[in-house]
């Protein structure tokens, strides 16, 4: 199906109003581009990085687009549009430069092309992840699968912080040990713990979306009976201690709560933490030594560092 991408160029003041004009017209939903955006301080909620592109938004003013199905009538519906748009003057309202283009889009390139870079990859020894949609044969016996379906809104599993978290695990879950997963995401590693025997996997993370996504996908690998996720801010739904504690998170929120970390590994037990760019590795080794943590290994992987700590007994 064919869809025409409407974008019109204007100002703050009238975005709510132009949106209207749009939905009244058939669309369906609106994207606003806001050059105010750019440099908008932003609230950390769930410890994302923001890089956005500049070149994403306009230099002044706000871009309104919308899509519309193309029809016999679509030329009618554009030119009523912008009489709309245009008539909003009357009402005293600022239009801006009111610059109204129209592109042609096809829904197969929203829906689907990004999953052409998307195919079964072997990330260590044991695992492989594999899209929903593709067909795969383990090439050995103790192969272990963990297949995602990410959608747009998660990562595949392959970046490298999570490859080198599940490489990390590999190394040090056994049969019968109970996990934490911290910040868990699509569920990936929850359900690489499970896979690897481990007798319960606590999984949690603060964002409700990823909580659903968790569970979506820890049933689709047929783990649920050993992975349950929470919804919670790092340990607060965590109440007894575990063998193995796993988290990829930003280097600051690991640095933040050692202590509380050492708190919830069992003596003996280990720490897997990634999602820490190289130059913060010495930050994060220090905060986890001074609270008792001794370091065991540290894996590299690209600009990437995930550190092993053990509690001591």
């Amino acid at each position: 199906m064919k869809w025409s991408e409407l974008s019109i160029h204007t100002k703050d003041e009238a975005v709510e109003a132009i949106s209207n004009i749009l939905h009244e017209a058939g669309a369906s939903g609106v994207v606003i581009e806001d050059s105010a955006e750019y440099a908008k301080p932003r609230e950390d909620q769930f410890g994302e990085i923001y890089a956005l592109n500049e070149d994403d938004f306009p230099k002044e003013g706000v871009i309104v687009k919308a899509y519309l199905s193309e029809s016999s009538f679509l030329n009618e519906t554009v030119e009523e549009i912008k009489a709309a748009i245009t008539n909003l003057t009357n009402f005293n309202i600022d239009i801006g430069q009111n610059v109204v283009s129209i592109v042609e889009v096809n829904e197969e390139d929203w829906a689907t092309a990004w999953k052409q870079y998307y195919h079964p990859v072997k990330i260590s020894e044991r695992f492989t992840i594999v899209p929903t949609w593709e067909d795969y044969t383990p090439v050995s016996t103790d192969e272990l699968i963990i297949e995602l379906d990410p959608g747009m809104a998660f990562g595949t599993g392959t970046h490298p912080t999570t490859v080198m978290c599940l490489q990390g695990l590999e190394k040090v879950v056994k049969e019968g040990d109970k996990v934490v997963d911290i910040g868990t995401g699509s569920g990936v590693l929850s359900i690489g713990a499970a896979m690897l025997g481990a007798k319960s996997v606590h999984a949690l993370d603060l964002d409700e979306v990823a909580v659903r996504s968790a569970q979506e996908n820890v049933a689709l690998n047929k783990v649920d009976d050993k992975v349950t996720v929470f919804h919670g801010n790092l340990l607060d739904t965590v109440k007894e201690p575990a063998d193995v504690v796993v988290a990829n998170i930003l280097a600051e929120i690991i640095m933040s709560f050692t202590d509380d970390a050492f708190t919830i590994v069992k003596p003996g037990g280990l720490y897997v933490t990634s999602g820490i760019i190289g130059a913060k590795r010495d930050d994060v080794k220090a905060a986890l030594e001074a609270s008792g943590f001794v370091i065991e290994e540290v894996l590299l992987m690209e600009d990437w560092v995930a550190i092993i700590a053990r509690r001591p007994q």
